[in-house]
């Protein structure tokens, strides 16, 4: 399964911060990856390198330039998952992508009372944020 990535920070000590379109940060260590694969000496020997890291197109990794990234599966399987405020909390591009829905279908949730306003979802600006508890409650697991 993929593990979309919506974010990347780099961190001290070659660590990553990593969060994932539903609602869990991972801290990666990528110093393992300086003696296993001789790309990924160049982090080390270039901090301004390893600090420039990014989500690749589409979220499926992340990447420094041509020969050094990382897949979603390995950052998330190997990763090691930190509480934050913000977990299980997702966009709601994100909770239609992964179950299959229509924006529209959790909006009219909301005005119908199916999902709660300010309880299950709320609203931050033009973005709509709802739980992944509320999405799993109403919706079952993610189809992806």
């Amino acid at each position: 399964m993929f593990h979309k990535i919506k974010a990347v920070n780099a961190l001290p000590d070659y660590k990553l911060s990593v969060q994932f379109a539903e609602g869990i940060t991972k801290i990666y260590d990528v110093s393992p990856l300086f003696l296993k694969w001789k790309p990924f000496l160049e982090l080390k020997n270039d901090p301004a390198l390893f600090h420039s890291v990014e989500v690749d197109h589409g979220g499926y990794g992340i990447i420094w330039n041509d020969d050094v990234d990382l897949s979603c599966d390995e950052l998330f399987e190997n990763g090691v998952t930190v509480k934050t405020p913000f977990d299980g909390l997702m966009a709601f591009t994100d909770a239609t992508e992964l179950w299959g829905l229509n924006e529209s279908t959790l909006r009219k949730a909301i005005s119908y009372g199916k999902l709660v306003n300010g309880v299950d979802a709320c609203k931050y600006g033009k973005q709509w944020i709802i739980s992944v508890e509320a999405m799993k409650r109403e919706y079952g697991q993610p189809k992806r």
